[in-house]
């Protein structure tokens, strides 16, 4: 197995930011995850109960 076939399928992470909590961001990741997978971007979204916060991640794959 060459190099170019060990980094297939790892993600890389671009960008990501927290933000105040909003019960309906589920869908909005879910709408991007569908419309933007042909261009290699998947986005995650992390909720911290302590902070009552949610951060969005934004990954290369």
């Amino acid at each position: 197995m060459d190099h170019a076939d060990a980094d297939q399928g790892k993600l890389e992470l671009i960008a990501f930011k927290s933000f105040a909590n909003y019960e309906e961001m589920y869908k909005v990741i879910d709408f991007l995850n569908k419309n933007l997978k042909d261009k290699k971007i998947m986005f995650g979204l992390t909720k911290n109960k302590e902070e009552n916060n949610l951060t969005i991640t934004i990954y290369e794959f």
